[in-house]
């Protein structure tokens, strides 16, 4: 299979992700750099149905048909690949990270979904630190919290909380 081309900038990625040629030939170059495979069996000898816009494996077993979303992120997703791709490629090629908000502008797509998207895409590719502030954590010159003189009598006192009393 010929190398696809790789976009460089925004509104590239958005134009050459916008034909779904495009999208299908991007992700099946670098899903299947060998060629397809079905993802239950890993058998090669696999048939395209046109009609379906996805692949058949050829031995007898459940989950025959798969398409390029199976497996992936991108699975279970009503979102074309013409979404998620140009969310993926902001995602990875912006050095600082890319906010939901940022993504819901740029796909013209509502911002619950953009989270979802980011979310998806980070967890996929590990950005997501499952371990933030665990151990030993040391803040110098923080309050976290109100002041206990300003707070009602009853939470003032460490003693009164729920979690301080003894049952």
């Amino acid at each position: 299979m010929e190398a696809v081309k790789e976009p460089s900038s925004p509104q590239e990625a958005i134009l050459y992700f916008a034909d779904p040629k495009n999208c299908h030939d991007y992700v099946v170059s670098r899903r299947w750099p060998n060629g397809v495979e079905c993802p239950s069996c890993g058998c090669k000898d696999v048939v395209f149905l046109a009609n379906q816009n996805r692949w058949q494996c050829r031995n007898k077993h459940s989950r025959r048909q798969f398409s390029l979303k199976t497996g992936t992120i991108y699975e279970d997703s009503p979102l074309g690949l013409d979404k998620w791709l140009v969310a993926t490629w902001l995602v990875v090629n912006c050095k600082n990270g890319v906010s939901s908000c940022e993504i819901h502008r740029a796909l013209n797509i509502t911002q619950k979904t953009a989270w979802f998207m980011d979310h998806r895409i980070r967890v996929s590719f590990g950005m997501e630190s499952p371990d933030k502030l665990t151990g030993h954590v040391e803040a110098d010159e923080t309050f976290i919290g109100q002041k206990a003189r300003n707070m009602h009598r009853f939470r003032s006192r460490p003693e009164d909380h729920w979690y301080g009393r003894q049952r």
